[in-house]
């Protein structure tokens, strides 16, 4: 029985290696695109705002019902919590008296281009909700933090190269630890894209 579900485990794998191979064929020709110069002109100011908004929320595609805020106490503690949109209104918010999630008052405040603006120019911190309602994703995040954090990362890095997976890593806001990014065309079951995941960190650790 378990030589069967291996099986089908595989031919899952091959089936998004396949799709992942169409993706890494239109990102290359995007790529080079992009790479074409363009006379007295950075690549800061090719894009408007709103054009850089799409791109990002095109990547970065999750819950646009919810998202959490970047905080930081006086003690240096950090953390994110679900944005509400009666934080600290006076009359309906009591907290520290009473937690947000035993809240009554609580109003989730949705996802939109003003404050993926505010994001992406420094002015609020924003964490992203990708498991949808349906248990779908969009893209698949590897957290390295612990021990040889750039090690691993760069072992993961090279399967996804063996394999072809387009990824890009990224540096961790302490610098302490990267992510490493693979973005889907499509949304997939968040299931298999641990599975890809799983599978590529086995790879890693050959």
């Amino acid at each position: 029985m378990r030589k069967h579900e291996g099986f089908q485990s595989i031919a899952k794998i091959d089936s998004r290696l396949v799709a992942l191979e169409k993706e890494k064929k239109q990102l290359l020709a995007l790529r080079e695109q992009l790479q074409q110069p363009s006379p007295n002109t950075s690549d800061s100011t090719l894009y408007s705002p709103e054009q850089k908004i799409a791109i990002f929320r095109g990547l970065f595609r999750g819950r646009n019902d919810i998202f959490a805020n970047r905080w930081q106490n006086k003690q240096g503690r950090s953390g994110y919590s679900v944005a509400c949109n009666n934080e600290w209104v006076q009359g309906i918010c009591h907290k520290p008296r009473i937690k947000c999630q035993d809240c009554n008052h609580r109003q989730f405040t949705e996802l939109n281009d003003q404050i993926i603006y505010r994001h992406l120019a420094g002015q609020q911190v924003v964490g992203l909700y990708p498991l949808m309602h349906d248990n779908t994703c969009y893209f698949l995040a590897a957290d390295f933090d612990k021990g040889q954090w750039q090690e691993e990362i760069k072992a993961m890095s090279k399967a996804c190269r063996k394999f072809e997976i387009p990824h890009t890593i990224e540096i961790s806001r302490s610098g302490n630890g990267a992510h490493l990014w693979i973005f889907f065309n499509e949304k997939v079951p968040a299931k298999e894209a641990r599975l890809l995941g799983f599978s590529l960190l086995d790879k890693a650790m050959e």
